[in-house]
């Protein structure tokens, strides 16, 4: 069996940028073994599958593989598919043009609005998160937490900030440090990692204090347990973080932009722009939005 594939940096605007993202096209004949199969051999973040959707007026149903496991949602993966889906749909009408794409994912059916670029550019996609994000109990203490990502307890935790656990479709552990030197300093290890967090959770570790303009947080993510020693850009982490956003930062009533400035560590430079709703005194609603461009296709022998 032969299947076209492509690839695309996401979170960015740059090809060799942001976080590298597979897809690989009609693949309702694949098992779920061979997928993972595929994710591995691929060995990014994430992989997307492209199937037929249920219903007919959805763009697509994908399935999404990091090197280990299944996923039911994941944020790069979104951008990167719904771009590509409506560029290839409007391939012949040059850019500047809106698309809606509508995937259906395990976690419920996204929809994805798309401002496709010229031919070679990089295309805009914002979604909204699938739920909206909710703290979580039972956070590990900070010594458990430094232990994990390779720092000391008294390096965690700014102004107000304190290390929390947010589901906005993905729980993630928010680790909060007070500087870019402290955030460069982190090196978790899969053997900690188990021995201190005991989950696959993923570990978002984030400060205040970005490098560009425009930027209004720096942050990393490490998801050791998934095959993932640190990720480029994480788009559900970044949906997840609008409620460390809303809960520490007070935001009035209105529509609040924030970006995340991710991978410069990696040499994967990135950018998340996180799109926050307040309405009557409570979080309301998240967007997550940023760039992908393609950089690859090939023909994948199964």
């Amino acid at each position: 069996m032969e299947l076209r594939f492509q690839t695309l940096d996401v979170f960015t605007q740059n090809r060799f940028g942001g976080n590298p993202l597979a897809v690989v096209h009609e693949a309702d004949g694949l098992d779920a073994a061979q997928m993972q199969k595929i994710a591995a051999e691929f060995n990014l973040s994430e992989t997307v599958f492209l199937l037929k959707p249920q219903r007919d007026a959805h763009s697509a149903r994908v399935r999404i593989f990091t090197p280990k496991s299944e996923m039911q949602f994941a944020g790069h993966p979104t951008v990167g598919t719904a771009v590509l889906l409506a560029e290839e749909r409007m391939r012949s009408g040059g850019g500047g043009q809106d698309a809606l794409v509508t995937l259906e994912m395990g976690i419920g059916v996204v929809r994805v609005g798309v401002n496709t670029a010229g031919e070679g550019g990089a295309s805009y996609a914002e979604f909204d998160g699938p739920k909206v994000p909710v703290r979580v109990d039972n956070i590990p203490s900070k010594e458990a937490i430094a232990v994990a990502v390779g720092l000391i307890p008294g390096e965690i935790g700014f102004s107000n900030h304190r290390a929390t656990i947010f589901d906005g479709g993905n729980r993630f552990l928010f680790v909060p440090v007070g500087s870019r030197e402290i955030l460069a300093k982190a090196r978790p290890s899969a053997v900690h990692w188990y021995d201190q967090l005991a989950s696959d959770i993923g570990a978002f570790v984030y400060c205040a204090e970005p490098q560009h303009r425009g930027a209004h947080y720096r942050a990393r993510m490490f998801a050791p347990l998934h095959g993932v020693a640190e990720d480029p850009a994480t788009g559900s982490a970044a949906a997840a973080f609008a409620g460390v956003v809303y809960h520490f930062d007070t935001l009035p009533e209105g529509t609040h932009r924030r970006r995340v400035e991710q991978g410069y560590e990696m040499g994967r430079p990135s950018e998340i722009d996180v799109i926050i709703n307040v309405e009557q005194g409570r979080l309301d609603g998240v967007r997550i939005g940023g760039y992908a461009v393609r950089v690859s296709e090939g023909v994948l022998t199964v």
